[in-house]
């Protein structure tokens, strides 16, 4: 039987928030406050949208982007963590879904030649325009009102073992791998076989410890990390099972 693996992208995969490790891009490394502060909560998309607009209008371009982007560091471990699963790709399907967009997390993954691994990457479609500018699309269409307008991590999870490569009732386990608020809606739908692993000191980690302090326990196993090389660990213990 196969595991599955799910992976947040930013703080997670890398190190950093790959949309504001672009801003490095704009004149002086800063936004102006006018677009910095016009964030509204559950519209990063729009938001990112002005941002790659201020960006396109300062002279930017996609060779300055793509460089920029390519130097994001991984996070620690991950590498190695990533060079494992490349080397069990018959235990393991692996997919990100992530908030970040395409075209950052395609540059990035082929930079460091580690692309192939990942069987889907589910995220905001981007595209740079006939006039060199970056755009971005909400995910998909969704109905949760727990989640950002553009993306719910939950409904992507589903749809993906309802109709992914391996139908659901045949992988032993489904490992989520993230960070963020976002990743609490597809955490909390997790069966008592699969396991979450959020990153220590990250809002997940918190969010899920105060439910179960609220006697609202997430039903998944919860094993936290703080390295890839943790998380490598834990896979070859499970694998060895």
């Amino acid at each position: 039987m196969k595991l599955l693996l799910v992976f947040d992208f930013d703080h997670t995969i890398v190190d950093e928030n790959s949309d504001t490790w672009v801003v490095k891009c704009a004149p002086a490394s800063k936004l102006p406050d006018g677009i910095k502060h016009s964030y509204k909560k559950g519209y990063w998309t729009e938001y990112m949208g002005r941002v790659f607009r201020y960006l396109g209008d300062s002279g930017v371009k996609e060779e300055d982007m793509k460089r920029t982007m390519t130097t994001i560091p991984f996070t620690a471990g991950m590498k190695d963590l990533l060079d494992f699963i490349g080397k069990h790709k018959d235990i393991f399907d692996c997919i990100i879904i992530s908030d970040s967009n395409a075209i950052f997390i395609d540059w990035i993954l082929k930079a460091s030649n580690v692309s192939q691994l990942f069987d889907e990457v589910f995220t905001n479609p981007a595209s740079f325009d006939g006039g060199g500018y970056l755009t971005v699309q909400n995910c998909h269409i969704h109905d949760c009102a727990k989640c950002p307008i553009n993306l719910c991590k939950r409904k992507i999870l589903e749809e993906f073992v309802e109709n992914g490569l391996t139908p659901r009732g045949e992988y032993s386990h489904i490992i989520y791998i993230g960070d963020g608020g976002n990743d609490l809606c597809p955490v909390m739908h997790l069966k008592k076989n699969d396991i979450v692993m959020p990153r220590h000191g990250y809002m997940l980690e918190n969010m899920i410890s105060q439910l179960s302090h609220n006697l609202v326990p997430v039903e998944a196993s919860v094993i936290n990390w703080s390295s890839g090389t943790e998380i490598l660990d834990y896979l070859e213990l499970l694998i060895k099972g």
